[in-house]
């Protein structure tokens, strides 16, 4: 018989025996129960998040828009980019492999840097970026001794191209790499984040920006579980940005800069009508395709130190005195004050003295003699300007001035333009304190002194006389992927409210500058019947002779240091009878703006009107090809060229001509 303990014992052993099996069996059914609630309720949930990490999602960049001119030609566009990259793991030596590459193709100290520097960042099996813009013939030598490069590939992608360098850099701008503040203000867009993605940095590659970058594409690619791409399964290229075509000629565009030559110069072209910019060139120019493959610095040195500054579009950026081209405004103004009409003869005796001071003519010897309106903007008699400045006074000067479109922003389609400057009695308080020096207004007269413009505005105040007295506006962006975009300042333009008769009296005051012989632009007129233009010229003085440059022989501007010669400048609308072009141009310290100016305004002119029957039959193909869009040859779909405004019924509307100058113009 067992005793009471051991019977006790296997009690106890029985109970324990009980619970743990109970424990076990309870966590057995806990243990099913998740599994059965993670594999089967939650199956669904645990299902996507395999999925999603077996997947990744890559954005893609879109290839970006192109620019055109009016004509459909190609200013910018996309090409392959072909790429040397380098994977670390698969590279070895890194600095061996760098030395190797460097036998082949240029690797620079700064490269070599930044490879280094970025594959301590990067997991071992990222690509890294060693070069871009490789040539054809870097690429077959690459490909060539591939096999002793180990980790090192060709890579494809796109980068911007500008066919017509130079002749466009100021105008279309480049573009480059995502700056930290330019992601900042980028706001929600996606592409901003890729590495190598790129945004406009300057011109109109920096204004229509997001039309032009187009919408992300994205990869879906399977990696395994350290993240190696193991194969692409979907693919969607993404929004192609939108073409943008300006209203540049191309062929004009490159004409000018050709005619321009090595001078610093800037030119500007626009039709009176409508406010089309048909060309605006500013020499010397940079090449935009160094900017979007990346500038070296001594590129970069290069044209910061050039003392014609390449950088500086001239065109809507450099302000200059206007010289005599004011006297168009001066002019208007007097007419319009009534203080004297154009019959009026002042006195030129080579002089003019005001308070304690002589205000000299250029004709300081003897003068003009008796001078009219005609004969004070035929000879650019000062002593004229001077005294109907006088009587007119500087806030009507200055008010005049900003109706033509002088002294304030045009609002151009483009970064970077400057508003001038026009004067008045409040701005000299307010700026400078004190009262208004009365010698200043017939500086101002002239435009000398403290008034500063651009070409820009100067070409803007020769349309708003030739057109009638409409307040065009300058613009450049003619379509956006076929259709007129919805800028502000699109015509029909409202009237200045002018005097025709007015008008009338310095357009023909102008075509005696150009026309007449005693004109000071008379050697550089347009003799082609049909054809002729109607100009001022201008010279702006930079730096006065001092008596103690005389004493060392220094007599004339051309004596000078090329930096302190005056400035040539010249406006001009053609043709005389049916004002269609208007033209401004400045030559930076070209002296004279009848021997500099004017023979590249009458050259530039000429062109533009005999190219006017190649647009025509530019715009007879396109409208063919958007009413036959099966046919060839066309420019494809659109609005047809429009000679003036879109307005049949606007005052200034049709072709040939304003109805200021109905069929025989101004002299009809």
């Amino acid at each position: 018989m067992p005793r009471p303990r051991d019977n006790d014992r296997d009690r106890f052993f029985t109970r324990r025996a009980l619970l743990l099996g109970a424990g076990k069996a309870a966590l057995l059914s806990a243990l099913i129960g998740r599994l059965y609630y993670l594999q089967v309720v939650e199956s669904d949930k645990y299902a996507t998040l395999a999925e999603d990490n077996r997947m990744n999602l890559k954005l893609l960049v879109p290839p970006r828009g192109r620019i055109l001119d009016r004509l459909g030609e190609t200013l910018a566009t996309n090409r392959l980019n072909y790429r040397v990259v380098l994977v670390r793991e698969q590279a070895g030596n890194i600095e061996v492999t760098l030395e190797q590459l460097g036998k082949l193709i240029e690797v620079t100290e700064g490269d070599h840097r930044r490879v280094l520097r970025e594959v301590k960042r990067k997991r071992a099996f990222v690509p890294v970026v060693v070069r871009e813009n490789l040539s054809w013939e870097d690429v077959a030598k690459l490909e060539v001794n591939a096999p002793d490069l180990p980790g090192i590939s060709i890579d494809v992608g796109q980068s911007r191209l500008y066919p017509h360098t130079e002749a466009v850099g100021h105008i279309l701008g480049y573009v480059g790499a995502v700056s930290e503040s330019e992601l900042k203000d980028g706001g929600d867009d996606p592409l901003l984040d890729l590495p190598d993605f790129r945004i406009g940095k300057n011109g109109v590659e920096k204004i229509h920006d997001t039309v032009l970058r187009g919408g992300a594409g994205s990869s879906q690619v399977e990696v395994n579980a350290v993240g190696r791409v193991i194969r692409e399964l979907n693919r969607n290229e993404g929004q192609p940005g939108r073409d943008v075509e300006l209203t540049l000629d191309i062929g004009l565009q490159e004409y000018i800069r050709q005619r321009v030559g090595e001078e610093s110069a800037a030119v500007v072209v626009m039709d009176i009508h409508n406010g089309e910019v048909l060309a605006m060139v500013s020499a010397p120019a940079f090449d935009p395709n160094t900017f979007a493959a990346g500038i070296n610095a001594r590129d970069w040195e290069e044209l910061l130190s050039n003392p014609k500054s390449p950088l500086t579009n001239k065109a809507i950026a450099g302000q200059y005195p206007p010289g005599s081209t004011f006297k168009i405004v001066t002019s208007l103004a007097a007419l319009e004050a009534g203080v004297v009409t154009p019959s009026t003869i002042i006195s030129c005796p080579g002089h003019m003295e005001f308070g304690n001071r002589l205000f000299h003519c250029w004709k300081y010897k003897g003068g003009h003699g008796p001078v009219s309106l005609h004969e004070g903007m035929m000879y650019s008699c000062d002593v004229y300007y001077y005294e109907i400045a006088r009587r007119v006074g500087i806030d009507r000067l200055a008010d005049m001035a900003r109706r033509m479109g002088l002294g304030k922003q045009l609002a151009l389609d483009l970064p970077g333009e400057r508003p001038g400057l026009i004067p008045t009695r409040e701005w000299f308080r307010a700026k400078r304190g004190g009262a208004w020096p009365q010698g200043e207004t017939l500086n101002a007269g002239i435009g000398q002194g403290m008034i500063l413009a651009t070409p820009l505005q100067l070409a803007t105040m020769t349309a708003r006389l030739a057109n009638g007295g409409f307040a065009v506006v300058p613009h450049l962006t003619r379509r956006i992927n076929g259709k007129k975009p919805n800028l502000p300042n699109q015509p029909p333009y409202p009237s200045m409210g002018l005097n025709p008769a007015h008008l009338k009296a310095v357009m023909m005051g102008m075509n005696g500058v150009s026309n007449e012989p005693r004109g000071t632009a008379y050697k550089a007129r347009i003799t082609e019947p049909g054809f002729e233009l109607a100009g001022k010229t201008g010279s702006a003085q930079v730096k006065a002779i001092s008596m103690a440059e005389r004493e060392r022989g220094v007599r004339k501007n051309e004596d000078l240091p090329w930096r302190f010669r005056d400035h040539a400048l010249f406006v001009a609308f053609a043709p005389v009878q049916s004002p269609r072009y208007a033209c401004a141009l400045i030559v930076e310290h070209g002296g004279g703006g009848s021997s500099a100016a004017a023979p590249i305004a009458r050259d530039v002119l000429l062109e533009t009107q005999k190219r006017e029957q190649y647009w025509q039959s530019a715009d007879i193909a396109r409208r063919s090809a958007a009413l036959n869009p099966g046919s060839v040859g066309g420019f494809g779909g659109g609005n047809s060229f429009s000679f003036c405004c879109d307005d049949p019924n606007h005052p200034h509307g049709g072709v040939g001509g304003s109805s200021f100058f109905p069929k025989g113009g101004f002299f009809g």
